[in-house]
């Protein structure tokens, strides 16, 4: 996630459509777990961005090298298209952020601030509410959060969302936002974070893009000054964007964790937990960034970025 300079708009499609039709797309090698599950069979699914595709492929491979059937499913529509799948039985496990389970699945409208606890409630409430449970998080956050130009930051006088509220009364033309339309729409994305900040983006200063393309057109600040964006995103330190504090820490901590059937953990638990606890342990703030990284800005496929990374690691041998 080079040339340091503008991502070219499209470009995360054609690595998107690359990673999907790419053949082969497992680590090859065995597990340094020594975690047989050559008699196991999954369907490994993931959402469609980079962060994704690339936790969706370190599962696959991580499988693999067990012995594992492994069905690739990865890249899924999005969040809605991801749960249904699982609870549908059409996928056995993805990853997902525990804030995403908290606020968008269980229904919840105040997220806990406190990392493990959100964690700690989400599973409980998720195994008694709908059979689904999680493995052992990650420690990155893949929290939402504004992102400003750098030139930008301090002419604008917008260091905290706070801030927004102001910039919108004294100068609304400059109070921009470019947004994708889970931001737009989620209750802990733009919605929530208005009425938490007790302002309101008039309605035609917020323009809709694909993801990738919001962090190209507010690094231009063409249309809007200021972005949606995910904080382990490459994208933010490529394209010189700086974060706007959420002073009010309305946006939910975002740990990611395999999320499975119970009847699944019941049959497979012990050894599924062998596999990716110790995966998910390494996957720091750091570690995520750079991996997404290379694929947003390097142009490397997700699949082989996952498996160079689990090779490095020890991870799989």
């Amino acid at each position: 996630m080079k040339s340091l300079g503008r991502l070219k708009v499209g470009v995360a499609g054609v690595v998107f459509a690359a990673a999907m039709f790419a053949a082969g797309c497992g680590g090859g090698g065995e597990s340094a777990s020594g975690t047989d599950l050559s008699d196991a069979s999954f369907t490994v699914g993931s959402k469609d961005f980079t962060e994704q595709l690339v936790l969706g492929y370190i599962t696959v491979s991580a499988l693999e090298a067990t012995g594992a059937n492994v069905t690739d499913q990865v890249g899924l529509a999005g969040t809605d298209a991801a749960r249904q799948a699982l609870i549908n039985s059409e996928i056995d496990m993805y990853w997902e952020y525990t804030g995403t389970v908290w606020i968008n699945h269980l229904g919840n409208t105040e997220p806990i601030p406190d990392p493990q606890e959100q964690y700690d409630e989400s599973k409980a409430a998720d195994e008694e509410e709908n059979n689904i449970t999680m493995l052992e998080p990650a420690p990155f956050n893949n929290t939402y959060a504004l992102a400003v130009r750098s030139d930008a930051y301090e002419e604008l006088g917008v260091e905290t969302l706070s801030d927004i509220g102001p910039l919108i009364e004294e100068s609304p033309e400059e109070a921009t936002l470019c947004v994708e339309s889970e931001f737009n729409s989620r209750d802990d994305g733009l919605p929530g974070m208005e009425e938490t900040y007790g302002y309101e983006v008039p309605e035609g200063n917020v323009s809709l893009f694909d993801t990738g393309v919001v962090y190209d057109r507010t690094a231009e600040g063409n249309p809007c000054n200021f972005g949606s964006v995910f904080e382990t995103d490459g994208r933010i330190a490529a394209l010189d964007l700086q974060l706007i504090e959420d002073d009010q820490n309305f946006f939910p901590v975002y740990n990611p964790a395999v999320n499975l059937r119970m009847e699944t953990f019941d049959e497979y638990g012990e050894q599924l937990g062998e596999v990716f606890n110790p995966i998910a342990a390494a996957l720091d703030m750091d570690t995520m960034s750079q991996l997404n990284a290379r694929v947003d800005v390097d142009g490397e496929l997700p699949e082989d970025v996952a498996a160079d990374w689990l090779t490095e690691e020890g991870f799989i041998e």
